[in-house]
């Protein structure tokens, strides 16, 4: 099994040219398991499904890679524990799942054709920081089982994207910036992001979709500032163009029932009207340097119905009480 090993340093990253860097190709992975098991236990992971996507800046995505995985059988005692963490996330039932699964062999193999670049070289793979122990486990293990061996480069997103903005900067960003453009949901619901079943199943985590917003947070944050233009490629069709994106949002209503909204935004204008007390806006991370602080771009402006009224009403009956109060003190002085 693969040792908790540190992740490559990222100044391994490094360009001649800004060009250089635009058309280099990087590939964002992602692998799913039914929940994470006790360190006692010889099966750490369950992999049910992996993602990955070739990308560039110049070009966006160019191609995906998507399998379901037939997973392992889970340890006595702890299938309930496994089918639970699935309901949670990726809700990909352990047995009776009708789509096809593909075995270690059959995904490691096709792994490693889709990610070979074109000069040969070994191909360096992305993924978010917490996920790494996961994914690198994952792998480790379908190679042992297989017998198929690659050496795998397992680097950090935030650390790439802490390199493309510090070569054009000249200095680092703040990690909270970062971790915020990751862990946006501007593109949760948007279309061709999720894999088919998760699309017709209306659930947000998927493997794919995890590797394609990774993608489309660079190609959102870099590519004007590179001078690349954003195409279908880089974002979905909805949201390539900051000036008419629709963003689906997700709003909790006070009667207890959630409603889709869709937010038209008009670049990065304040929202029309002021801000109230009873409103809040829903911010789609907008790029801006790190420490400028700037107005929400595409922000929506959402108002509840009846607990609303109800608070403005005692709100405006205290409002009423103070100003009675304050009458009849000055009443009581004449």
């Amino acid at each position: 099994m693969p040792s908790a090993t540190p992740l490559p340093d990222a100044s391994a990253l490094s360009w001649k040219s800004d060009q250089d860097m635009v058309a280099d190709i990087f590939y964002f992975l992602d692998i799913y398991s039914y929940g994470k098991l006790p360190p006692h236990c010889e099966q750490r992971f369950l992999p049910c499904e992996i993602g990955c996507v070739r990308y560039s800046l110049q070009d966006g995505i160019v191609a995906d890679f998507h399998h379901f995985i037939d997973p392992e059988v889970p340890p006595r005692g702890f299938r309930y524990h496994c089918q639970a963490a699935s309901d949670e996330t990726h809700k990909i039932p352990i047995s009776g799942f009708h789509l096809p699964r593909s075995c270690y062999s059959v995904v490691l193999r096709e792994l490693v054709e889709f990610a070979q670049p074109a000069r040969g070289a070994q191909p360096r793979f992305f993924c978010r920081s917490n996920d790494r122990f996961r994914i690198n486990w994952c792998l480790g293990r379908m190679a042992s089982i297989t017998g198929i061996e690659s050496h795998w480069e397992l680097f950090a997103v935030e650390d790439l994207i802490m390199k493309l903005y510090q070569k054009k900067y000249q200095k680092e960003p703040s990690k909270i910036w970062v971790y915020r453009k990751l862990d946006v949901c501007l593109w949760d619901f948007s279309s061709n992001t999720r894999c088919k079943w998760h699309e017709e199943n209306d659930i947000i985590c998927c493997a794919l979709a995890s590797c394609k917003k990774m993608s489309y947070c660079i190609s959102k944050s870099f590519a004007s500032v590179y001078g690349v233009p954003l195409t279908a490629a880089h974002l979905p069709l909805q949201d390539s163009d900051c000036d008419q994106s629709t963003n689906t949002r997700i709003v909790k209503l006070d009667s207890g029932h959630t409603q889709k909204m869709k937010a038209e935004s008009s670049g990065c204008d304040k929202p029309s009207g002021s801000p109230r007390q009873d409103r809040y806006f829903v911010s789609s991370n907008c790029d801006a340097p790190c420490g400028v602080k700037t107005s929400p771009c595409g922000a929506s402006v959402v108002q509840g119905r009846g607990v609303i009224r109800l608070l403005r009403s005692a709100s405006d009956l205290s409002k009423s009480f103070s100003t009675e109060t304050q009458d009849e003190v000055v009443r009581s002085f004449e």
